[in-house]
């Protein structure tokens, strides 16, 4: 077990916030209902059920209501129940029905986490951390706001179904390893998480 940086994403107590982190990869944030009655929703399809699991665990962890279901290709899709408290990220996160990056967002150590656990994947000596294919838009101001937190990424593939922002090199690495924590307590989980060695 490595020594907890300060950084670390189990050094910061969870906020609702956490699940930006997921809006930076594939992840969608819907407004339900109406005036007082209006509530927002987050939600992902992920890869794998190990992922799946460990958001949970981080939307419970934020206070929110976790629901794990399947799609109609039988893949894991995580979500939080509707919930007031995601009505201003949806706001924030949305420009009519697109989805769009705050200008001042800034990924912490949670947020990080939850964009590892939604998309994150290792590739040979670097770490892809996966974007939404549907949100191209997004893509170059993540890259902006990652280098604004000391992990100047690379965009890739932006013209293919697998858009991601690419991390190499040892100090950035170590950094995103730093802020994401441990992986989840999963033999699959720990092949897919980052490492800086």
């Amino acid at each position: 077990m490595s020594q907890l940086s300060f950084f670390s994403a189990e050094a910061v107590p969870p906020a609702v916030a956490d699940l930006t982190g997921i809006l930076a990869a594939p992840g969608q944030v819907v407004l339900v209902g109406q005036g007082h009655e209006q509530a927002a929703r987050v939600s992902v399809v992920v890869d794998a059920q190990w992922r799946a699991e460990a958001l949970a665990e981080m939307i419970a962890a934020a206070g929110l209501v976790p629901e794990i279901a399947r799609t109609d290709e039988n893949t894991p899709l995580v979500r939080t129940a509707p919930d007031e408290r995601l009505t201003a990220i949806a706001k924030n996160w949305t420009r009519g029905a697109v989805k769009t990056v705050p200008p001042q967002w800034l990924p912490g150590p949670r947020e990080l986490r939850a964009w590892t656990l939604a998309a994150g994947m290792p590739e040979s000596d670097r770490y892809l951390l996966g974007l939404d294919p549907h949100a191209p838009d997004t893509h170059t101001a993540l890259a902006a706001a990652m280098m604004r937190v000391g992990i100047a990424p690379t965009l890739i593939g932006t013209r293919g179904t697998h858009p991601a922002l690419r991390i190499s090199g040892r100090r950035r690495l170590s950094r995103l390893v730093e802020n994401v924590g441990e992986p989840p307590d999963d033999a699959e989980a720990f092949h897919w998480w980052p490492r800086s060695d």
